[in-house]
């Protein structure tokens, strides 16, 4: 294995994970997060991409940890990544999606005090910049019609 050394600063890469859960009305799946920053405040699982992990099992073990859901099909969304949008500095994150159409027992884990699902139409305050990344996939996935 080669080691290289930058003279330029790097960005973490993050993943954020939106569950959509297709009652009537369509309802997202949040967590409650139980560090700073914006510790007890509601956001989408996800977290900080382990070196040589692929983004996909990021995005599954991140699901896992924090809410106890496995099995899911997930898709990757976008990616964000402007500056700012995390206090602990430059992180981009690429925000997989995914829909459940049963019920689930949630169990929060991890980094999250708390895993519930909340009315897309009714949301608490959200964390970093998860509402701007909700409205996105809104957007993006109703283009598609696929919730």
């Amino acid at each position: 294995m080669m080691n290289f050394t930058y003279k330029y600063p790097r960005p973490s890469v993050t993943v954020d994970i939106i569950i959509f859960k297709l009652n009537n009305p369509v309802q997202v799946l949040l967590i409650e997060r139980k560090h700073p920053p914006f510790q007890n405040t509601w956001a989408f699982p996800g977290g900080f991409v382990d070196e040589n992990e692929p983004l996909e099992k990021a995005a599954i073990r991140e699901l896992t940890e924090e809410t106890g859901l496995k099995n899911i099909n997930l898709k990757q969304l976008h990616a964000f990544g402007d500056p700012g949008r995390d206090p602990r500095g430059h992180t981009v994150s690429i925000v997989f999606w995914g829909v459940l159409k049963e019920e689930v027992i949630l169990l929060a884990g991890d980094d999250a005090s708390k895993a519930e699902w909340f009315n897309i139409k009714s949301l608490p305050e959200l964390a970093f910049d998860h509402q701007e990344i909700l409205d996105f996939a809104l957007n993006k996935i109703g283009e598609s019609k696929t919730i």
